[in-house]
């Protein structure tokens, strides 16, 4: 109900929506709405009510609840599930206890039914307030504290190669900058394979994690940490590390972030740019936009290869998402390894 009223009241948000209206479309007494109405003003939205004629939405806090995120979703299929933790280890966790436990599933479940969620898991999106234990790239952690960002899983069970998984990564890093465009108006680029960076310093983390046969895809969970709030970050990180709030602050611009807005904007272009990818598996649709946002392109790159380090000039990605390496007589491709970008990080 209170996710129902919250996109009734953002259609227009500058008309009253009369309570009569509100109980017609949505089958419920007056005094059903009146509650919904009162818990959300105690949620902290500031909804006004004028006899005669209805609700106004005001203002709205940058909460994560399941009702304000499902009220800022426009996607078809994706995120119609949402699980929502205040407090969870990591969301990549949470996603892959869903589909592989059967008991934490049907908790779950139970939770997303009350919404009025589906039996079915695949475009679940999982969301939590706070990670105890968020993980980064290579068993690296990621800092979440509460309030300060958005972290969230989407769990998928594509019918794919599971050769072609990885390049969900990079599928994700578009979806993430065009998000992130659309909402605040930065312009942030993606460092190959799985950051998003402004201004030279990281805001954006991705890891895709994958439950697979030889042939056979049980699930994949693309996980995101957004930095979002933070004014300052732990010593170790604290020179290549940047948040959006620092990055419009430097713009001279006070934007009202929402969280819950900028998860809605990322999704929708996931599920574009994600639908697209499975015509093909492959990023052959997708390349010249994905090059048109990437950091990297003709800039130095060292590649830390297992077998040696070299240095040479990024060309882009091809159709696989390897990125290639310009090393003067030869060209690389680069599908695994570590890569440091010149002026980014620290390597200059």
């Amino acid at each position: 109900m209170k996710t129902k009223i919250l996109q009734a009241l953002r259609q227009d948000s500058q008309a009253y929506v009369s309570g009569q209206q509100l109980c017609e479309q949505f089958g419920v007494s007056r005094t059903a709405v009146w509650k919904a109405i009162k818990q959300l003003q105690e949620a902290g939205y500031e909804i006004e009510a004028v006899r005669n004629r209805g609700y106004r939405l005001l203002a709205v806090p940058d909460i994560l609840s399941q009702s304000e995120i499902a009220s800022q979703l426009h996607t078809r299929w994706l995120g119609k599930n949402i699980c929502y933790f205040e407090e969870v280890d990591s969301t990549n966790t949470a996603a892959k206890r869903i589909a592989e436990d059967s008991g934490f599933a049907n908790t779950a479940a139970k939770r997303i039914a009350e919404e009025g969620g589906s039996a079915d898991w695949h475009g679940t999106v999982v969301v939590a307030e706070e990670q105890t234990a968020g993980k980064g790239r290579r068993g690296r952690f990621w800092s979440s504290p509460r309030g300060t960002g958005l972290f969230f899983s989407i769990l998928l069970k594509p019918q794919i190669e599971p050769g072609n998984a990885s390049m969900l990564t990079l599928v994700k890093g578009m979806a993430t900058v065009k998000g992130i465009a659309q909402v605040t108006g930065l312009n942030p680029q993606i460092k190959w394979p799985n950051d998003v960076v402004l201004n030279g310093k990281k805001i954006v983390g991705i890891l895709t994690e994958m439950s697979a046969q030889v042939d056979y895809v049980n699930h994949i969970v693309v996980g995101t940490g957004i930095n979002v709030h933070q004014a300052d970050f732990p010593q170790e990180i604290a020179k290549t590390a940047t948040s959006l709030k620092l990055e419009l602050q430097k713009a001279g611009r006070n934007v009202q972030l929402s969280r819950a807005e900028l998860l809605g904007a990322v999704l929708t272009y996931f599920e574009r740019y994600y639908e697209i990818y499975l015509q093909t598996q492959d990023l052959s649709a997708l390349q010249e936009e994905y090059n048109s946002m990437l950091v990297n392109i003709g800039k130095g790159v060292r590649v830390l290869d297992p077998l040696g380090e070299y240095e040479g000039t990024a060309l882009g990605i091809d159709n696989r998402g390897q990125l290639l390496v310009d090393r003067g007589k030869e060209i690389c491709e680069v599908s695994s390894g570590e890569v440091s970008v010149r002026g980014i990080y620290g390597y200059v």
